[in-house]
């Protein structure tokens, strides 16, 4: 059994070619489905099917983290354009806000981020969080109040690092 650094290493160093699942393994899961309640099945086939090779973790937390760093930086860039620049600001960094949430789901899979974001130490910063997301862009684009949306954003970093 490898070890988080050895996936890690064996990643980086683009030697992983687990990404497929074998024939035992397929196997494996078929016994498990057979065991478990009609409820479980339904929540062992959606973490199933959005199992992915480590590799594949790896590459898709950096792509979609790296996305996230870049729109975030260009919204702020673009904060400076006349006119547009707050409502492209608002919307660069609400969508890189997202995509290095995201990121994160990569490593650990969608099931176990939102039930760790919804964990009760998290849970407040995670409804502001996705609360202040919505409120941004209705701020920008239906109530068109720039300062309120910027306010949003302010919260929306406040909860993402909280």
């Amino acid at each position: 059994h490898l070890t988080f650094m050895d996936k890690l290493k064996k990643v980086l160093s683009g030697q992983d070619d687990n990404d497929d699942l074998n024939v035992l393994q397929v196997l494996v899961n078929l016994h498990h489905y057979c065991t478990l309640q009609p409820l479980d099945v339904v929540f062992q086939a959606a973490s199933d099917a959005t199992t992915l090779g480590w590799g594949t973790r790896v590459k898709g937390f950096v792509a979609s983290f790296v996305l996230g760093v870049v729109c975030s930086l260009l919204g702020a860039c673009l904060l400076w354009v006349p006119n547009v620049g707050l409502t492209l600001f608002v919307v660069f960094y609400t969508f890189g806000n997202v995509a290095s949430l995201l990121s994160t789901m990569f490593l650990m899979g969608p099931l176990k981020q939102v039930k760790r974001m919804c964990d009760k130490t998290r849970a407040l910063a995670t409804a502001i969080m996705i609360t202040c997301l919505v409120l941004t862009l209705c701020a920008a684009f239906w109530w068109k109040i720039k300062g309120l949306a910027l306010l949003f954003c302010i919260l929306q970093f406040l909860a993402f690092t909280w």
